[in-house]
């Protein structure tokens, strides 16, 4: 599989895949079929997109995703792929509603690593879960193929965190940091979330209890043969948490005019927006700057996979920006002082993408915050996050009954041409 983070490379996935995200996806995408090359005649993956880590970097964005698989399939044939598409904005709507989710997952982490350090016992299952020696076939072959090209299938992401969580008893947020450091779509909202789903948390009391027989049906075309996943749990007692976490208000940008950034001012492409394309800006940048920040992921060390991708995907950004606004580039690195960057650029003002809940978010603000409260910092949000994430109050299902809704109001159709997406 081609993993270059550019739009390029995103595109040439989209348009490889489209042909696939009608009926074909909704009857497949259960299969995990092993990793996939670009080869003619390999099946490998080719049952399902493989968008998320251009998707997350923000090198594409999910409105035209959308709008490029409705212009091959109907709304009918393209509803599970579409749906496929909403869960990321709804985990980043959900979460955005409930920062403490958030705050509680990074307060846990931390001291599951210290409890570690204290429990040998534990500390031991947790090295084999990582190297993937736990003598369960299914298990171990996820854990190398993570590490080593830093993407899983959905759905064996959804067995892994159940094994993890039941079957080993391992902290789940342990997990979950495992997963932020290697895939090279590790977002916070999902990878949290989806966490929590397996564990019985997000929706409270539903776990997901992972199957050997179920592993070996769904992974019965990889190469190999079917997985073997003796010994699991036979049972998935939901997780439980002390700390409630109420919902509070969406304080969300509105849309940035033409006018606000009449003067100069620097474009800042990070993480979760590393594309200027998607954004729609409405005044041209005077300088972009690029803040990759991969390393907040975690405060272990982040996998290779997982950093070039981020890494590639801002610096593929800033040069494709420099050129399109014929203006100059330049990173902000973890340490540098942004006013400064600005003042020797002679610019005051900024935007940056929508920093939603999370590691960016952490990494950035403190740096932002103070422009912002000056007046000085402009912060700029899609519209299809915009119109869905005050759907995300509770279950999908509460998003899933407006997607038609959102996409008519979006003007999001199939019948606008590539390039030009309403929005």
């Amino acid at each position: 599989m081609d993993w270059t983070p550019t739009r390029e490379r995103a595109l040439d996935r989209l348009a490889r895949f489209l042909p696939r995200a009608g009926s074909d996806y909704a009857e497949s995408r259960g299969y995990d079929d092993g990793p996939v090359s670009d080869a003619p005649g390999e099946r490998g993956r080719s049952n399902v997109s493989q968008l998320s880590p251009w998707l997350h970097a923000g090198l594409i964005g999910e409105a035209e995703v959308i709008e490029a698989a409705l212009r091959q399939h109907s709304p009918r044939e393209a509803e599970s792929f579409i749906s496929e598409v909403f869960w990321r904005v709804y985990f980043k709507g959900w979460l955005e509603q409930r920062p403490s989710v958030w705050e509680s997952y990074r307060e846990a982490r931390e001291a599951a690593i210290s409890r570690l350090e204290g429990n040998a016992g534990r500390r031991t299952a947790y090295h084999e879960a990582t190297a993937g020696r736990t003598g369960i076939p299914a298990f171990d072959t996820w854990a190398h193929e993570l590490v080593e090209h830093g993407y899983l299938h959905n759905h064996a992401r959804m067995w892994f965190a159940s094994i993890w969580i039941f079957t080993f008893e391992l902290d789940w947020e342990l997990g979950a940091d495992f997963f932020l450091r290697h895939l090279r779509d590790g977002d916070a909202a999902s990878n949290t979330l989806s966490w929590r789903w397996v564990g019985g948390l997000h929706t409270a009391g539903k776990t997901y209890l992972a199957r050997a027989d179920n592993i070996a049906r769904y992974t019965a075309h990889r190469p190999g043969g079917p997985l073997a996943a003796e010994g699991l749990a036979g049972d998935a007692p939901p997780l439980r948490e002390e700390r409630e976490h109420a919902r509070r208000a969406l304080d969300l940008p509105g849309p940035v005019s033409p006018q606000a950034l009449a003067e100069p001012y620097a474009l800042i492409l990070h993480d979760e927006a590393a594309s200027h394309v998607p954004i729609a800006l409405p005044a041209r940048p005077a300088l972009v700057i690029g803040a990759a920040r991969p390393e907040a992921r975690s405060p272990r060390e982040v996998g290779e996979p997982a950093a070039q991708f981020a890494r590639g995907a801002v610096e593929s950004g800033m040069a494709q920006a420099a050129r399109a606004f014929g203006c100059g580039s330049c990173r902000w690195e973890e340490g540098d002082d942004l006013r400064a960057i600005l003042a020797d650029a002679g610019i005051e003002r900024v935007a940056c993408p929508y920093l939603p809940i999370g590691w960016t978010h952490d990494a950035l603000m403190p740096a932002l915050a103070p422009l912002a409260e000056d007046g000085r910092a402009a912060f700029l949000l899609g519209d299809l996050a915009r119109a869905t994430w005050p759907h995300a109050r509770a279950g999908f299902f509460r998003v899933k009954k407006e997607i038609e809704a959102i996409l008519g109001e979006l003007g999001i159709t199939g019948a606008n041409p590539p390039g030009d997406l309403p929005g």
